[in-house]
């Protein structure tokens, strides 16, 4: 459930009471049994076959090559299909790229990952980032050193 979700109680007359991000909609809609009355978030528009045909139709060339490369990534061979839907996953949220997060978490689904291995796949991303966030507080450090001169 991406972006930003109106709610309101069940049976609730006027307009809704609530926003907050969609990622906790779900929980609250199993919790408070509450209606979601609009997912609204212009940032990232939800996809649609209308959306990628019209895309398509605009570079047809280059969508037959990118989704030729990307069948052939995603093909068995030294590493298997679930394993490669992993990595995509973790890259997936190391980019922060939701379009990317939902396909390959159901790609990853769809080879048979548990969830506790997608999760995992996260956690990796996330000290991947916090990792390189690390490591780049040398190009600070080599700034406040000039700067001190």
């Amino acid at each position: 459930m991406p972006g930003i979700l109106l709610i309101r109680k069940k049976d609730e007359e006027g307009p809704p009471g609530m926003r907050m991000p969609g990622i906790f909609a779900k929980v609250i809609y199993e919790r408070y049994k509450i209606d979601i009355i609009m997912d609204h978030n212009p940032l990232y528009p939800a996809g649609s076959r209308e959306m990628n045909e019209a895309k398509a139709a605009l570079a047809p060339t280059e969508i037959a090559a990118w989704r030729t490369f990307s069948k052939t990534v995603f093909e068995p061979g030294a590493l298997d299909a679930k394993t490669k839907q992993l990595i995509a996953v973790a890259v997936a949220h190391a980019i922060q790229c939701p379009y990317c997060i939902r396909a390959h978490t159901r790609g990853a689904l769809n080879q048979k990952a548990s969830q506790d291995e997608i999760m995992e796949a996260v956690w990796v991303a996330a000290e991947m980032r916090a990792g390189a966030t690390y490591a780049h507080a040398n190009i600070a450090m080599d700034e406040i050193q000039e700067f001190n001169q």
